[in-house]
């Protein structure tokens, strides 16, 4: 049985995980102690991330619309998210990892004109 890390939780919704080979629907638990993933198609597929070990979690933002995917950068790894709730998701996060953690990560149409501009750019 799984034991969650959290001994209170703020936030609970549903998203996808994109760990591995396609996602994973599931549920988000978010609390005083971690970020949580459990699926829905097996609770034992799960993944619990400290806030401690989480270096930044950021999300594509235009405008005042925040995108469905949020990323979350730890120690282990990058974890790729989606959820309708990712902007609570990140308000939850702020609250435990402060402002600078919480990121506006680069639109697609950003990162096309960087390598670009990186491409042509004269040594």
């Amino acid at each position: 049985m799984v034991q969650s890390q959290n001994k209170q939780v703020t936030l609970q919704t549903s998203g996808v995980s994109y760990l591995g080979t396609g996602g994973k629907v599931g549920k988000f638990l978010i609390g005083d102690q971690a970020l949580e993933f459990y699926a829905d198609a097996n609770v034992e597929d799960y993944i619990q991330i400290p806030w401690e070990n989480v270096h930044k979690i950021g999300a594509n933002v235009s405008g005042k619309h925040i995108s469905r995917h949020f990323q979350v950068f730890t120690d282990s790894g990058n974890f790729l998210f989606a959820s309708k709730d990712s902007g609570k998701i990140l308000k939850e996060a702020r609250e435990h990892l402060g402002n600078e953690k919480v990121v506006k990560l680069p639109t697609l149409l950003q990162t096309i004109g960087r390598f670009f501009k990186n491409l042509f750019a004269k040594n």
